[in-house]
């Protein structure tokens, strides 16, 4: 059975990424899946001092050890800003120092939401562009908007913007 790992790029304990991933990893089908949660694997704040001093912290090596090893990855961005998050940069970050092609050419379905009408278009313009350089192998990308109006009790309420979650879904699970 194909592992994948699914995890929303944010350390929010109340995420609407995570809502997002989490449901759109329960779409797949018989495929072993691992939610993961930034805040299980606290980093410091990357440095060039920091690391020259203390080295690269082990949750950094944990985490891409859990990507080297798994099938495909579900990553559902937060935007802050307009970019990635604070939580998620610093990982990836940390993880770039220990392996610069961080992704090992997994499998990726890229997805975001966020309360207003983009999205997260811009963060998933930044991670189109970023990803690959790092062997990404970035299979579909999914953008929810108005995620107060479109998601309600653990999915999409939305016909259209479900079935079209669905589909990006089964091209990711037919790229394992």
């Amino acid at each position: 059975m194909k592992k994948i790992i699914a995890f929303a790029g944010t350390n929010s304990k109340t995420s609407i990424n995570k809502q997002l991933v989490t449901y759109s990893a329960s779409l797949l089908n018989e495929v072993d899946v691992t939610i993961l949660d930034l805040n299980d694997f606290e980093l410091p704040l990357y440095g060039v001092d920091f690391e020259k001093e203390h080295g690269i912290p082990q949750n950094a090596h944990i985490f891409l050890d859990l990507i080297k090893s798994s099938d495909g990855l579900m990553l559902s961005l937060a935007e802050h800003n307009g970019a990635y998050s604070t939580a998620f940069k610093n990982l990836f970050d940390w993880m770039s120092r220990i392996e610069g092609k961080t992704f090992f050419d997994k499998p990726m379905l890229l997805l975001a939401t966020s309360p207003g009408g983009r999205g997260g278009e811009s963060v998933l313009n930044i991670a189109k562009d970023r990803f690959p350089r790092h062997n990404a192998n970035i299979v579909e990308i999914y953008s929810l908007p108005f995620f107060g109006n479109n998601f309600s009790n653990g999915k999409i309420v939305d016909d259209e913007l479900n079935l079209q979650l669905k589909n990006a879904v089964k091209q990711f699970e037919l790229s394992l």
